[in-house]
């Protein structure tokens, strides 16, 4: 097992901490700002970049509509996985993963925190399910063509797992593993 530097510990706390600050940060202010859903929108660029408040009960692009345990399973175990991978593995040695995976790590704790339902909303609607506890992810950063196309609602831990999928398949492809050195075979006469 190669030992791992102390910094890259810091390292990879720093980021899954920075970046679940942020990320949690940014779904208060945008919530408490515009509210719970209600389709209005407050465009940055008109047509093509603004605010809206939206809730997911599932996963990307809104699969698995309320598989709630489903999901916190899943982002347990790859919590679990990730902080295995690099620090008993070892591959915290090697500082893209390091970095990769703390922003993965935070996006993985945003989305967890409010599947947990720890933000403490109330559904509005409908009215079946008024006054009951949300447990669903809070997304608000909407990005869409002039209303020819229009990308799913997303937030900052959503964007933190990607750059963070994005950085461990291009060290996939182009980051090759350090050669084993060959083992050396005594020739005693």
């Amino acid at each position: 097992m190669t030992a791992i530097p102390t910094n890259r510990y810091v390292v990879f706390l720093a980021i899954s901490l920075a970046g679940l600050w942020v990320d949690l940060f940014t779904k208060s202010w945008v919530f408490d700002w515009l509210g719970m859903p209600s389709g209005q929108v407050y465009w940055i660029v008109p047509g093509y970049f603004g605010l809206e408040t939206s809730l997911n009960e599932g996963a990307l692009f809104g699969m698995g509509q309320g598989k709630i345990a489903v999901f916190v399973s899943l982002s347990l175990l790859a919590l679990l996985g990730i902080a295995y991978w690099l620090f008993v593995k070892g591959y915290a040695s090697d500082w893209l993963l390091t970095i990769a995976l703390g922003a993965v790590t935070a996006g993985i704790l945003g989305n967890l925190y409010d599947r947990l339902g720890m933000h403490g909303l109330q559904w509005n609607y409908p009215a079946d399910r008024v006054g009951d506890p949300v447990y669903a992810v809070r997304d608000w950063i909407l990005w869409q063509a002039n209303d020819q196309w229009r990308w799913p609602n997303f937030n900052i831990a959503d964007s933190l797992l990607v750059c963070g999928a994005i950085a461990l398949t291009w060290h996939a492809w182009f980051y090759a593993e350090p050669a084993q050195k060959p083992q050396q075979t005594s020739s005693a006469p």
